[in-house]
């Protein structure tokens, strides 16, 4: 997979919020309709103990949810923790994993935050902006702004404002369970990007995608802290898994993905 570089990554946190304001103007989030055939999800982990950092992404065709190829990537986090600027220091690893991939995602789906974010341009709408696809940040924590608690049931919504504006909702993707914090990215608007997520939740919290990225992610992290992270960027497909990765899978509920509940005509942004 091909992408465009934008910016340089070893900047000062100065300039990096910096290249976050210059960026937002570029960001399209206005109606728009989104067929996508192929679904990625993204997630990053990082190693408490070092500076090691983990990536992965998985691609899943839609309708269905069916694992189509996933990769992994490795490397060293060049850029310090510090909440509103982690595209930073996580995107570069993430973006040697999707050089693994073979096939184009229409969509991805991100562990992290999209225009909720204090200057408008989270991981999610950074990603998005880098790779020219639609992007959603499906976030399992608040990052900035006020919202109500949505209802209990699945589908239950409420808008998440910040600055006088709605730059996300908080949704409850399962009965009863804590709800993710959903913004747009870039290339979908509010309304898609719930929809999307929802459509993309099969029955527990996380969005498949990303619930599946963030088991590539762990199982990367856990064999280079055992001394098998092997080579540092790997991609896999059902049909080249080993004995051993179907295990793990299977032990993690990688296995038998279930279609998700979709809309039958494609999701219009806002």
């Amino acid at each position: 997979m091909h992408f465009r570089q934008i910016h340089r990554w070893d900047v000062s946190p100065k300039r990096a919020a910096a290249i976050q304001r210059s960026l937002r103007g570029r960001l399209v989030l206005r109606p728009r309709a989104i067929k996508p055939r192929l679904i990625a999800g993204a997630d990053v982990s990082c190693d408490r103990r070092s500076d090691a950092i983990h990536a992965a992404v998985v691609v899943l065709a839609w309708p269905g949810l069916a694992l189509v190829e996933s990769a992994r990537a490795s490397g060293r986090a060049r850029f310090p923790y510090i909440p509103g600027y982690l595209s930073f220091r996580e995107i570069p690893v993430l973006l040697k994993a999707l050089r693994g991939l073979s096939a184009r995602p229409d969509l991805i789906l991100c562990d992290g935050q999209g225009i909720a974010h204090p200057r408008g341009f989270g991981l999610a709408s950074h990603l998005g902006l880098i790779l020219g696809i639609p992007s959603i940040g499906c976030a399992k924590t608040r990052l900035v702004g006020e919202h109500d608690e949505p209802a209990s049931r699945r589908g239950s919504t409420a808008p998440l404002t910040f600055e006088g504006r709605t730059v996300g909702a908080v949704v409850r993707t399962r009965d009863g369970v804590k709800p993710i914090y959903v913004s747009p990215g870039n290339g979908v608007g509010v309304r898609a990007a719930v929809a999307w997520s929802l459509a993309c939740s099969t029955g527990r919290r996380i969005p498949e995608p990303t619930r599946l990225a963030h088991i590539e992610v762990s199982r990367a992290r856990a064999l280079h802290n055992a001394g098998l992270g092997g080579p540092q960027s790997a991609r896999t497909s059902p049909a080249s898994e080993d004995v051993r990765d179907n295990a793990e899978r299977a032990r993690c509920g990688y296995a038998g993905l279930r279609p998700a509940a979709s809309p039958t005509r494609p999701v219009q942004s806002s």
